[in-house]
């Protein structure tokens, strides 16, 4: 089984430069209809998993991540080799960062962004 996310974007060339270039997301598979008017790309983002989190949950994880309440329903988490390093990639390519690395209490290095079309990530790292 998979799990596929579908993000519904403002500009599709945007937030395909972004998750696939930037952030190194390989492309499987992409169609256009006559025209362009209609566009898919499907993204390998590597194992997926859906993390169920209350209100007072993520409340905790934003005051960790970002010191303030600031994520909404959705948030994006990237499991990524050196989360700093991908996102001065990402604030190059168009993203906000929404605050400073942090090292979490449970041993993570993140750091939180939003991206052009508006979502947020947060980029991993496991510390050793």
């Amino acid at each position: 089984m998979e799990l596929r996310l579908v993000l519904t974007v403002d500009d599709f060339e945007q937030a395909l430069a972004f998750y696939r270039d930037a952030l190194g997301l390989r492309e499987r598979e992409a169609w256009e209809a006559e025209g362009a008017a209609a566009r898919i790309a499907i993204l390998d983002a590597g194992q997926a998993t859906i993390e169920l989190v209350n209100d007072a949950q993520a409340a905790a994880i934003d005051e960790i991540e970002v010191g303030t309440r600031v994520a909404g329903p959705v948030r994006i988490a990237f499991d990524v080799g050196d989360s700093e390093a991908v996102a001065a990639r990402l604030v190059a390519a168009g993203a906000e960062q929404l605050a400073p690395a942090v090292t979490t209490p449970w041993n993570d290095r993140n750091v939180r962004l939003r991206a052009p079309d508006g979502m947020q990530l947060t980029l991993f790292t496991v510390v050793d």
